[in-house]
C-alpha cells in the first residue's frame, strides 16, 4: 500500500499520447503521491488506458472519475476536490496531462505548503521572467497580458493568475463555497486564486519553467478567452460587494 497525503488531480479528454507517461512519471518520484484522473468521455480511449494502469499495477494509489461529455475544465477540478477533501488528502494539486507541468515540480509546491506554510502554491511561469518554452509568440503575448489584464482590473497581485499548476491546502478548498464557483474554463483559474486571496489565505508563486506540449492537441478555444475576459471585472465587482468566508483554524 502506497500511502500519501497528496493527490493530484488530472482532467482529460483525448490524452491517449500522454496519460500513462504523465502518471508513471509521477509515480517514479522519490515522494509519494497519489493520482486522481477526471476523464470526460474521451472517444479516443485515455479513460480505458487510466483503468488498465488501475487493474494491472497501480490500484492503491491511481483512481479514475468518468463523466459524459465535455463538462468543462472547472467543473472537472471540482469534482476532483470534493472527492479529495471526502479522502482528507491534505494537499490537492492540479495538473496538465501533457507534461507542461513537469512532475519533478510537484516537490517543490508540497514543500511551500507544507513546510513553508502557505496555503496555495502557484507553479508561476511569470514570477521570475517568462519561463515558457515551444510556445507560438502570439500564445506567449496572449498568457503575459491576460495576467497583466487580471491584476490591473482586480488589484490582485500575483503575476501568473492563470496557472493551471498549484498545490492547495485541503482547507483552502473546504472553506471556498466550490458549489459556488461561476466559471468553467480559463476564467476558473483566475476565480479560485482570487477567491482564496479574498478569503485570506497565503498565497506563494514557486517558478517553473512550462513547456508547451509535444503530443496531443490543445483545447484552449477563442470562448474559453471571452469568458476570462468578461469574467474577471465580474470577480472585481464580487470583491467590492461579496462577502467571502475566512479559514478556520
Amino acid at each position: 500500500m502506497y500511502a500519501s497525503d497528496s493527490i493530484v488531480i488530472i482532467p482529460t479528454y483525448n490524452e491517449k499520447e500522454n496519460i500513462e507517461s504523465i502518471i508513471r512519471a509521477i509515480f517514479t518520484l522519490p515522494q509519494s503521491f497519489h493520482v486522481l484522473v477526471i476523464d470526460d468521455g474521451s472517444p479516443d480511449g485515455t479513460g480505458n488506458i487510466v483503468k488498465r494502469l488501475i487493474e494491472t499495477e497501480f490500484g492503491d494509489r491511481l483512481f479514475i472519475i468518468e463523466r459524459s461529455g465535455k463538462l468543462g475544465l472547472g467543473t472537472a477540478y471540482i469534482a476532483g476536490f470534493k472527492w479529495s477533501i471526502e479522502r482528507k488528502y491534505d494537499y490537492i494539486f492540479e495538473m496538465d496531462a501533457d507534461f507542461s507541468h513537469a512532475p519533478t515540480d510537484l516537490p517543490r509546491l508540497y514543500s511551500a505548503c507544507a513546510d513553508e506554510g502557505y496555503d496555495l502554491a502557484i507553479g508561476s511561469r511569470y514570477i521570475s521572467g517568462v519561463n515558457v518554452v515551444n510556445w507560438p509568440m502570439g500564445r506567449v503575448l496572449m498568457s503575459y497580458f491576460a495576467s497583466m489584464y487580471v491584476r490591473f482590473v482586480t488589484g490582485f497581485e500575483i503575476r501568473d493568475t492563470t496557472a493551471g499548476f498549484k498545490c492547495y491546502k485541503r482547507r483552502v478548498l473546504e472553506t471556498i463555497d466550490l458549489d459556488a464557483v461561476r466559471f468553467k474554463g480559463y476564467a476558473f483559474q483566475i476565480e479560485m486564486k482570487f477567491t482564496a486571496y479574498k478569503c485570506g489565505f497565503r498565497i506563494k508563486e514557486v517558478p517553473v519553467i512550462f513547456v508547451n506540449r509535444e503530443l496531443g492537441t490543445s483545447k484552449m478555444s477563442g470562448g474559453i478567452f471571452s469568458e476570462a475576459l468578461w469574467g474577471v471585472i465580474r470577480l472585481r465587482l464580487d470583491g467590492w460587494f461579496k462577502t467571502y468566508p475566512k479559514p478556520k483554524d
